[in-house]
């Protein structure tokens, strides 16, 4: 027998499911939804956190959207998104309404405008874990298993790593319980568990992180970005109005000391805000494949419009110098940490609109242009590995596939990044500059990693700043455009 059929279960009034032809009240309903369902679940957990079992068990549900067509009459097409592909059901469960107002008015009012009919919206028939109710109040905290004088799971419902997945953006033909097809590329479960661990590896909450997101694999360009933070707080005219680093720690005032916490997180992260969240996010990321992945996987749930790997490579061709770019057209995948999410004879193409700001961006910098370009700027295949210590090897096979590869840089992050882009439907692009030659005898050293990072590591990071001010002005459409779309597609972004 079950064992939620032994005990009485109980939830939070709600009303039923209500159509809304307006964007603007669908997110409102959903938000009181939500807001309902964590207040109970907070409640209840406060109440009997410290005491015995309680007689019966808890459980409230996530919010939902819902469609339901029935015609294959003609719709407009032009964006990649905003419409289902033919009739049928269609749902996504929703979490943390509040942080994704903006996102879900846009896409329930592509949905209501391109469909010409209702949207519903109801709570659904997915438990909301404990953990995550809990986690929107900071005077409560879920303690480990065996804390309590009661198992937790006999109360409430926690984690469920069966429901956790990435099935809908995998293609692997996810549909909901009752048949209806995924209107979101993540559920709930999905979303919230990401949330978590976002706020452990970068200590900074999710409401922080901006639509631009640049990766780096050194800490010089941290510092570089708070430079150039303080710098435009001090101009009203730039539109920025905040800088927030690790421990949540947020300026407004270009003069004011940040107080970073004791101990850095795994992935230290930092915010240049503005109002309407196009901003620009600077993840340090570290070195290697396996944290390109971990970031990756849990910032795409964010739906960011571009992401930007801006780190170092080791240049593998004579002509290149020390402090040239490269600016990646290909990805040769030697990562293998997502081999079993997107196998390696899959296509990662360059994105143009990536491709075109990227190289505007540096000719802004550089005051190079056309042809003059080539003296510092190369675009090929970049080579991302999973051994930083390659050269190590017997050189023979790996150099070989480098060569053949076309390959002119080499790193260990790259080709994870843009991968996972790819994978997610985020917009992708990358620009390295070389530290090092290691096919040539010039090794990363300490003399020359000084000279090297006080000459490039400004130029560098602010290529890839103007970079996204140049992608915050084109319109939506034209970055999220449908080279990144399958033949079957959720409707949301």
């Amino acid at each position: 027998m079950n064992a939620d059929a032994q005990i009485s279960v109980i939830s939070p009034d709600v009303p039923g499911h209500e159509p809304f032809r307006d964007a603007e009240a669908a997110v409102a309903r959903l938000t009181a939804l939500y807001e309902t369902g964590v207040r109970f679940l907070c409640e209840k957990f406060a109440g009997c956190v410290t005491g015995s079992k309680p007689a019966a068990r808890y459980r409230a549900f996530y919010p939902e959207v819902r469609i339901r067509t029935t015609s294959f009459a003609s719709i407009d097409t032009r964006l990649s998104f905003g419409h289902v592909s033919e009739p049928g059901s269609y749902a996504t469960t929703i979490t943390r309404p509040d942080l994704f107002a903006n996102y879900l008015r846009q896409q329930i009012g592509l949905l209501i405008q391109n469909h010409d009919m209702a949207v519903e919206i109801g709570a659904s028939m997915t438990p909301m874990p404990v953990h995550f109710a809990v986690a929107n109040d900071r005077d409560l905290t879920v303690p480990q298993e065996g804390a309590m004088a009661f198992t937790l799971r006999d109360v409430f419902d926690v984690p469920d790593l069966s429901t956790t997945h990435d099935d809908i953006v995998n293609g692997y033909g996810f549909t909901y319980p009752d048949g209806a097809h995924p209107l979101a590329p993540f559920t709930a479960q999905r979303i919230d568990y990401s949330l978590a661990r976002l706020s452990h590896y970068t200590a900074t909450e999710a409401d922080h992180f901006q639509n631009h997101v640049l990766f780096t694999n050194y800490q010089f360009y941290v510092e570089e970005f708070e430079g150039y933070a303080r710098q435009v707080l001090g101009d009203p005219e730039s539109g920025y109005c905040a800088f927030v680093g690790p421990g949540n720690d947020e300026i407004t005032d270009p003069g004011a000391p940040m107080r970073p916490p004791a101990k850095l997180p795994q992935m230290p992260t930092y915010h240049l805000k503005r109002a309407d969240g196009a901003g620009i996010t600077l993840v340090n990321i570290g070195v290697g494949p396996s944290n390109a992945k971990t970031a990756t996987d849990h910032i795409a749930v964010l739906r960011p419009h571009a992401w930007l790997m801006v780190g170092h490579c080791a240049g593998l061709r004579n002509s290149q110098r020390l402090g040239d770019f490269v600016l990646a057209h290909a990805y040769l995948r030697e990562d293998h940490v997502l081999d079993d999410d997107l196998p390696v004879w899959m296509p990662i193409p360059a994105l143009a609109e990536i491709q075109i700001a990227l190289e505007q961006a540096v000719a802004q910098v550089t005051e190079l242009e056309g042809y003059e370009l080539k003296r510092i700027m190369r675009t090929g295949t970049v080579a991302t590995i999973d051994n930083r210590n390659w050269e190590l090897r017997d050189q023979s096979g790996p150099v070989q596939r480098l060569s053949q590869s076309r390959a002119i840089g080499l790193d260990m992050e790259s080709a994870t990044i843009a991968a996972n882009g790819f994978r997610f439907r985020v917009p992708y692009g990358t620009l390295l500059c070389v530290s090092d030659k290691p096919l040539h005898g010039e090794l990363k050293l300490p003399g020359m990693a000084s000279n090297f990072y006080k000459t490039q590591v400004g130029r560098h990071l602010m290529i890839g700043i103007r970079a996204m001010e140049r992608l915050r002005d084109m319109p939506l459409e034209r970055i999220h455009s449908r080279k990144l779309r399958s033949f079957e597609e959720t409707a949301f972004l």
